[in-house]
């Protein structure tokens, strides 16, 4: 991972070194095609030829987004260093090259060696990248698989959902769904690990270990929104053949004094999870205006 950072900043210093002084672009190519004579030099003599690409194909998007904010006049964030720290992520993106998951639960790595996996579910179909990622002071494993997503049986129902912060959700058949507010009910959790933040010294391992538990109490809140989401999109998508959802300006309405109930709630990431999810079972998911579709009109 180390080598993984080392080769992000480099490559994001020549970018900046060429522009600055020859007004040239450096592409990925180009600094693809130094990679034999770096690892040749005896650098990156751990981290696998393939992993190494990722690495500059990462710098290269991070470039291209840098570019993009600035042609659409929103605020740009020039490209940054990366601290050992804060580089918590490396993909493997050809299976079988530098990577491989035994049958007795352990996964080799280039450079690393064999390392046990506590798998949460059996790998399905046939796994194309490996990504192993760092997170809260804990190692995590990611498999992205190929399989054969078989469209769910048609559905002639319909149903029109309005989102809330009262409750989650309101079907216009009358049902609703509570909102579990997962974030409020943790509010005295956080509070007491913010505190513990704040009362140790800047720089000194305690202080480390107060921050490495304050990120894991925040994604255990992630944990259970993102449970709830998928849980809550897969009981729409099972019954429902067409969705109809408000088309919400969710950022604008961030911005408000409810800011925080909406960033609780988590909107965006549900509506993201129910299209894929729908789009998967054959199912359709359409946008319509919310203007007075928070309404109940008695005969």
């Amino acid at each position: 991972m180390d080598e993984a950072c080392r080769l992000y900043n480099g490559a994001l210093q020549e970018r900046r070194d060429a522009w600055k002084q020859a007004r040239h672009s450096v592409t990925y190519c180009e600094q693809a095609n130094q990679l034999k004579a770096i690892r040749a030099d005896g650098n990156l003599v751990l981290a696998n030829f393939s992993a190494c690409q990722d690495v500059l194909r990462r710098v290269d998007k991070t470039f291209k987004a840098f570019f993009g904010r600035v042609k659409a006049g929103r605020k740009a964030g020039f490209p940054r260093f990366r601290s050992r720290r804060r580089y918590d992520s490396l993909t493997f993106p050809s299976y079988g090259d530098g990577c491989r998951l035994h049958k007795d639960g352990h996964l080799y790595l280039q450079g690393v060696g064999n390392l046990k996996v506590k798998l949460h579910r059996p790998v399905e179909g046939r796994i194309k990248t490996v990504s192993v990622k760092r997170e809260s002071g804990r190692w995590y494993a990611l498999f992205s698989c190929e399989v054969e997503a078989a469209p769910l049986p048609a559905s002639d129902e319909a149903v029109g959902i309005d989102l809330g912060l009262t409750r989650f959700t309101s079907l216009s058949d009358g049902t609703e769904i509570a909102n579990p507010r997962h974030a409020r009910k943790a509010q005295r959790r956080l509070r007491v690990a913010q505190r513990r933040v704040a009362r140790r010294k800047k720089g000194a391992n305690g202080r480390r270990n107060a921050v490495r538990l304050l990120q894991r109490a925040h994604d255990h809140i992630q944990n259970q929104r993102a449970d709830f989401h998928h849980k809550t999109a897969r009981i729409l998508v099972d019954r429902y053949g067409l969705i109809a959802v408000e088309d919400l300006n969710v950022s604008g309405l961030a911005g408000s004094m409810l800011a925080r109930s909406i960033h609780d709630a988590g909107w965006t990431a549900f509506l993201a999870k129910l299209d894929y999810k729908a789009e998967g079972a054959g199912r359709r998911v359409i946008r319509v205006n919310p203007a007075g579709t928070t309404q109940r009109s008695t005969l």
